[in-house]
């Protein structure tokens, strides 16, 4: 079967039904994820169910299927068994006889690898509420196909779309269909895809080029990773459709060395595309020729900036140039060229297939269609989240995210990466769309979401965001290289407990100059987590300098570390830990910390038993015991 050229859409057909058949044959799939999953061990896990499904004469009936990224990382490794659609997680090699006696060979679930919620064993996946309160399809065939498989997407209705576009449509009417669709670029930015097609479409010229930005550098997120690990044939489909409107038989996926896998298996997509004639010359037999080339990036952050990602495809230095000339009039090789990021062109096909008017259905005024976010942090339910666009934070947060570990409080959400900011606690209930957030001072970005809580220094998470964004500037403008690298110098001496009062007005002035005057979108969007947290937070910079202590107990300059003679019974357990020696005292009697020579590491308070909990820790005014435990008698 895999040598058939699919050179029809009724060929394209035949394959889906021919692969179908072959899958009826199996009585079970397991599905396995290969994506975050696989640094907990899901290679062994496959390995043992594949050794042992042989060894009892159950390979012929039983698939065992690496897939991408199942979304709720939290419980990795996680493993999905169809038809009974039981989602077990935490699994291990040692798991697979159980499963195998109790899942495969009698159809019950294993108890102790199902999920809890509020007390209840939930095993089938639809049950599950980080799964119930989502709604996928982009992310529709990601963990339910082998993505080094082309029949497996193809089954799944893969190309489609881009038989209907090529075969059915004239280039303006693809266009026309993004266009009325409203589909906005995922990668940050959030500008009209079908406009911007439209632009590269009338630009003159007969050579065009597209490039899909697969560099995806912001901190916490992982989006783009799972869509070309787990589906890479949909963001193909997405760049053929959108070759074919604007006119281009060319194109590039830059992604970034970082991403091994992702590189892999969006090369063996392409490679078998190829081989299917769904790449190449006269494809469908359209008279349409298309091709990609993968291309990889050193890691630049702001080669996610489109000027500076020709730049570095074209063999220079990624640096960012002023527009106009827009790619789309003037790109790469000076030829008019596209670029969008994975999950626009992965929005595509369900445009073609399904309508505009269906895909306009969903969202709001300020964002169609729906959004993926990697959901990090202080969460319970971390992982891979799709949501329709204006979603609330609460809904992404606590329905599908569980909530905060520990019964803990929510504080703060950073969305958008080093370019985003921070959404407090009072818009927890806002709908989440491109002009929303906006409004409170954020960008929507490419998807990435940190969830923080009380333990969580307002100040230094901005300072850590600063310190990303100014080591990643390319240097070109003096706004974004010397601006950047102040603000932090200021930021750096708050946490430090050296700041003055006067320090948060310069901060604030020169975040605003910085995000005004920079050449690029990295610079101008910069100031954002500093400018939010003052926004939202700025209680928490005057408690830093004006009382010289750090509420969340996080910026270890202002931290000193005691010991309670109330709670201490010499048992010398901190003493024993303590790197410097700062700790004296005689067994069975109440010791002291030497604070000149303490270097604040945490070591004594780790150490000091839970049932005495004698270390506790002081900043400015505030004074936290990790637990409170009864003090023990000294009698």
């Amino acid at each position: 079967m895999s040598s058939q050229k699919i050179d029809s859409p009724k060929k394209l057909k035949e394959i889906a039904r021919q692969t179908q058949e072959a899958r009826q044959g199996y009585r079970c799939r397991v599905l396995i994820c290969m994506t975050g999953c696989r640094a907990l061990g899901a290679a062994n896990v496959a390995a043992a169910f594949r050794e042992k499904l042989a060894a009892a004469e159950l390979d012929k009936e039983i698939a065992v299927v690496e897939t991408g990224c199942i979304g709720l990382c939290a419980r990795a490794p996680v493993v999905l068994i169809e038809p009974y659609e039981y989602l077990y997680g935490g699994v291990k090699a040692d798991h697979v006889d159980e499963i195998i006696e109790t899942t495969i060979r009698n159809g019950e679930p294993v108890e102790s690898l199902v999920g809890v919620e509020n007390g209840k064993a939930l095993p089938r996946i639809d049950e599950a509420g980080f799964y119930k309160e989502q709604q996928k399809a982009v992310l529709e065939n990601c963990g339910r196909i082998d993505p080094k498989i082309i029949e497996d997407a193809i089954e799944r209705g893969c190309y489609e779309a881009a038989a209907k576009a090529l075969c059915t449509m004239t280039p303006e009417e693809v266009i026309e269909e993004v266009t009325k669709a409203d589909l906005r670029g995922r990668g940050g930015a959030g500008f009209p895809t079908g406009v911007k097609w439209g632009f590269c479409r009338k630009s003159p010229g007969n050579e065009k080029y597209l490039i899909c930005n697969a560099d995806e550098g912001d901190p916490g997120a992982f989006m783009d990773r799972a869509l070309k690990e787990g589906d890479p044939h949909r963001v193909i489909e997405g760049m053929m459709i959108a070759a074919y409107a604007i006119g281009a038989a060319n194109g590039f996926v830059y992604v970034r060395a970082e991403y091994p896998i992702a590189v892999e298996h969006i090369g063996i997509a392409l490679d078998q595309a190829r081989q299917r004639g769904l790449l190449g010359k006269n494809i469908f037999g359209s008279g349409f020729d298309f091709d990609i080339e993968v291309r990889i990036g050193a890691g630049a952050f702001v080669c996610g900036e489109e000027t500076a990602l020709i730049a570095s495809l074209e063999g220079k230095r990624g640096m960012p140039r002023s527009r106009p000339p827009f790619p789309a009039q003037k790109g790469y090789h000076g030829k008019p060229t596209n670029i969008n990021n994975v999950e626009t062109f992965a929005n595509v096909p369900l445009i073609i297939n399904n309508g505009a008017k269906w895909y306009s259905s969903i969202g709001t005024e300020g964002g169609k269609g729906t959004k993926i976010f990697a959901l990090a942090g202080k969460v319970n339910n971390t992982g891979l989240v799709e949501v329709p666009m204006g979603s609330t934070l609460r809904r992404i947060v606590f329905d599908i995210g569980g909530g905060i570990p520990d019964d803990g409080k929510f504080k703060a959400a950073q969305m958008g990466g080093p370019s985003g900011g921070c959404v407090p606690e009072q818009f927890l209930d806002l709908g989440i769309d491109y002009d929303s957030v906006k409004d409170i001072g954020a960008i929507m970005g490419s998807g990435g979401l940190i969830v923080m809580d009380e333990s969580t220094c307002m100040v230094d998470v901005a300072r850590y965001f600063l310190q990303f964004v100014q080591s990643e500037s390319c240097g070109k403008c003096t706004p974004c290289r010397v601006g950047t690298k102040e603000m932090l110098q200021i930021l750096d001496a708050v946490c430090e407990g050296r700041a003055a009062s006067e320090h948060i007005d310069r901060l604030e002035r020169l975040a605003e100059h910085v995000g005004k005057a920079s050449l690029c979108g990295l610079g101008q969007t910069a100031p954002n987590p500093v400018l939010t947290t003052l926004r939202y937070f700025r209680n928490e910079y005057e408690d830093h300098i004006e009382k010289n202590q750090c509420p969340a107990f996080v910026c270890t300059p202002m931290i000193s570390f005691h010991i309670d003679p109330e709670r201490c019974t010499g048992c010398g357990s901190c003493a024993r830990v303590c790197p410097v020696e700062a700790i004296a005292g005689e067994k069975k009697k109440t010791h002291v910390i030497d604070r000149e020579l303490c270097i604040r590491c945490g070591a004594c308070l780790g150490a000091c038993p839970a049932r005495f909990a004698a270390v506790y820790r002081r900043s400015g005014e505030l004074t936290r015991y990790e637990k409170r435990a009864e003090p023990k008698s000294k009698n």
